[in-house]
């Protein structure tokens, strides 16, 4: 079947080539039940995001998880939540043989990560508390309320975002130094090609199998043009 012109496609590395596949606007969410963190670890956060990391609006970094492994009894309660939850969906043991971190955002602008991470899918564990911020993916008009315990397992290539709740854009004024809007979480890269992630998100393969032939790096094309992801609004547009 020939591939339609208005088709989003993700290119990615597949051991040394690059293959094709299809952008999933598949989300799946729960909210789990987790410990608290403990105050001191809270505190802990804080000064990193503050000196170290200087998160300002939009921006995502990651942090130090050794020290919160050792400052956090409760955390690996987390990590059996989320493989309980991703097991349940079929994915096996996808979550404890991938990669994991800790991140911090003060809000995200709009964006997609297959440039980098064409080959995984993002698979998110929340730790801080509502501080009345959404996970806004664009293209499908999915509204998640980030709180403790907020999951989610979705496409990298799908644009999205952080903004205030009752929000669809994003504008840094909404984060002001003022106001504690940073939110700190887990993050897994599980592979796309693993049956259980594919499945659970729909993902269709080797749909231009002759376009990755051609190319020399992971992107998101619709028909001829590479895609890139307007920060404010989540909209695809051309690549410049």
């Amino acid at each position: 079947m020939p591939l339609s012109p208005d088709r989003l496609v993700s290119y990615f590395w597949s051991g040394d080539a690059l293959r094709s596949r299809g952008v999933s606007d598949v989300v799946r969410s729960a909210t789990l039940t987790l410990p608290a963190p403990p105050d001191r670890l809270l505190a802990d956060w804080a000064r990193d995001i503050a000196s170290r990391l200087e998160l300002g609006p939009g921006d995502v970094e990651q942090m130090a998880l050794a020290r919160t492994i050792a400052r956090w009894p409760g955390y690996t309660a987390c990590v059996q939540a989320m493989r309980d939850w991703t097991g349940a969906l079929g994915l096996g043991d996808a979550l404890a043989e991938s990669d994991i971190a800790l991140m911090a955002c003060r809000g995200a602008r709009y964006h997609h990560d297959g440039d980098q991470y064409g080959g995984a899918a993002f698979c998110n564990l929340f730790l801080s508390e509502d501080k009345g911020l959404d996970l806004l993916f664009a293209n499908s008009g999915q509204r998640i309320a980030l709180t403790r315990g907020t999951a989610v397992l979705f496409d990298t290539c799908q644009p999205h975002g952080v903004v205030p709740r009752g929000s669809s854009m994003f504008d840094e004024a909404d984060f002001p130094e003022s106001r504690d809007l940073s939110q700190v979480f887990l993050t897994w890269e599980l592979p796309i090609e693993d049956p259980g992630v594919a499945g659970a998100l729909g993902i269709a393969f080797d749909i231009d199998s002759a376009g990755a032939a051609r190319l020399d790096d992971e992107q998101v094309r619709r028909g001829r043009a590479r895609q890139q992801v307007r920060p404010d609004l989540g909209r695809w547009i051309d690549a410049g």
